[in-house]
């Protein structure tokens, strides 16, 4: 069985309280379709389960496939540099459909950036190495897709949908 390497630390985005019995780490990728479908579900988890949930988002863009995956990832990145990251995340997946050249500065006016700032940091080496390190944390702990799942430190083998319902069932 796959387990998270490295565990989630500091360096992560980290949305919910640190006393949660439930740990989900997702690796995904800001113009993946599957990912995008997991968007509303995930948002859906974290309302009905609240305090119990400690939700972490790992880069993970597929380069290959999706033209802007790195580029988006940077953004989201970036943002975070300004305490943003996940209105960032949030406002990506939102306006996914529409993901191409241009829209990551009218993202960051969106959500209230410092404009100069951002686009610095679009460029810096520091917002690169952070994803490529994400990349082969997912690599190391066995993802072989978006979005993947890991829960509790062990992956999770299905979709968001069978996260969701592994979730209601364990608490009731």
């Amino acid at each position: 069985m796959s387990t998270l390497k490295p565990i989630v630390s500091k360096i992560d985005h980290i949305q919910g309280s640190d006393n949660a019995s439930i740990e989900i780490v997702e690796y995904g990728d800001y113009e993946c379709p599957a990912c995008g479908d997991a968007y509303p579900i995930l948002k859906e988890i974290e309302e009905t389960f609240g305090h119990q949930i400690k939700f972490v988002f790992r880069n993970f863009p597929l380069q290959k496939a999706h033209q802007f995956a790195f580029e988006a990832a940077v953004c989201a990145e970036a943002a975070g540099l300004q305490n943003k990251f996940w209105e960032m995340h949030d406002a990506l997946y939102e306006n996914q459909y529409r993901i191409a050249e241009g829209i990551f500065e009218e993202l960051a006016e969106s959500i209230d950036l410092d404009l100069e700032k951002f686009k610095l940091d679009m460029d810096s080496s520091a917002v690169k190495d952070k994803i490529e390190k994400d990349f082969e944390s997912g690599v190391r702990s066995g993802v072989n897709g978006t979005p993947s799942f890991y829960v509790n430190q062990a992956k999770f083998d299905g979709g968001v949908a069978d996260l969701y319902q592994m979730l209601k069932e364990s608490s009731e």
